[in-house]
């Protein structure tokens, strides 16, 4: 099934944008772990539209009810099942254009794939309102690996042609990646910020929409985590980062740029340090053979601009069979990065911590 995920920790991901609910069956979660439910909130809010003018006008609280899992503020070790109901939504604004394939979403391929049955409203199973409960999840991932030392963080590489600095692959500091997450705007440099958030309303005004990279990085992950193949790190990660809707591109380490090195470049030359084995550079990531090797995690993911914008384009009625245009009406991001950042980090934290309980640690 395409929205189960997880090997220890399994996902089941349920709900359309427009329905009733949304939410997610949380299965692994180990008993007894102490869930700090304002933290869960802080990151629900960071992921929340209608929060400023850099995105859409659509307000949801993303208020959560846990209904089985949790007892007593403890994890019980059954099935964690998290609902939260939809309060915002404006159906009409789909009516008009049902008919009409929105250039650049699932409409088309989901018509194809669930026969004509699926819920088109907002995007209905395929809208990025979906990924507020991977969020929930994440939040619970993050808080077992904070317990092991593990953090999790990211910040905006870039948006359009602004782009901020990366991070010293080498050496990332837990508290960076903390400050990172309150930031309206979250980049190293401030100036970058400011830029990307006037070129984001310029976009806006124009109704038009923007993409860019978010770069990520877990820190004090012991090596030895992962697998060979299949169960690699990168495919681990890979795989449910592109569950997220609007990513196109992962990289690792040096990315694509490392075809350009030389082997003497390229490789990671190794010390001792108290103790410790390091590498001098971190080209591949902190990933070997599929394996954490001990340095920071550190890979860039591209999102595509929102493909709901306000400008005329070309597209077919899919029940005429005929070409035709289309004006998208209703209340879209002009640019979901900011926004998917916490999404970002959730499934990693998941996808790291599946691989965690693995090893047992």
């Amino acid at each position: 099934m395409s929205s189960i995920w997880g090997n220890n920790i399994k996902l089941s991901l349920f709900g359309e944008s427009h329905g009733a609910a949304i939410g997610i069956n949380i299965d692994g979660i180990p008993p007894g772990t102490i869930l700090d439910l304002e933290n869960i909130k802080l990151e629900m809010k960071r992921r929340a539209p209608g929060t400023n003018n850099l995105t859409t006008s659509r307000v949801e609280k993303d208020e959560f009810q846990i209904l089985s899992g949790y007892f007593n503020g403890k994890t019980t070790g059954t099935p964690l099942c998290m609902i939260m109901k939809n309060t915002n939504t404006r159906s009409r604004d789909y009516d008009k254009t049902k008919d009409l394939m929105r250039p650049g979403h699932a409409d088309f391929t989901g018509i194809k794939r669930y026969l004509g049955h699926n819920d088109y409203r907002g995007g209905g199973h395929f809208s990025g309102r979906m990924t507020a409960p991977i969020c929930f999840a994440g939040a619970i991932a993050k808080q077992i690996l904070k317990s092991k030392n593990i953090i999790v963080g990211s910040h905006i590489k870039s948006i359009g042609d602004v782009e901020d600095s990366s991070f010293d692959k080498t050496e990332i500091a837990v508290s960076t990646l903390e400050d990172l997450k309150y930031k309206k705007t979250p980049t190293i440099r401030e100036e970058k910020a400011l830029q990307m958030e006037e070129l984001i309303l310029k976009i806006k005004n124009d109704n038009d929409s923007i993409g860019g990279v978010v770069e990520l990085a877990v820190v004090n992950i012991d090596s030895g985590i992962g697998s060979p193949f299949f169960d690699s790190i990168e495919s681990k990660i890979s795989q449910i980062i592109f569950s997220i809707p609007g990513v196109k591109g992962i990289e690792f380490g040096q990315g694509f740029d490392i075809s350009k090195m030389k082997g003497s470049q390229a490789n990671d030359e190794l010390y001792i340090k108290d103790e410790k084995i390091k590498s001098y550079t971190n080209n591949n990531g902190g990933v070997l053979g599929g394996i954490s090797n001990g340095m920071p995690i550190v890979f860039k993911v591209a999102l595509k601009p929102t493909p709901s914008i306000g400008k005329k384009q070309r597209t077919i009625d899919i029940k005429e069979k005929e070409n035709t245009e289309i004006e998208i009406v209703g209340r879209h991001d002009p640019c979901i990065v900011i926004r998917a950042l916490p999404v970002l980090e959730a499934a990693t934290a998941l996808a790291i911590l599946d691989l965690v309980l693995e090893m047992n640690i």
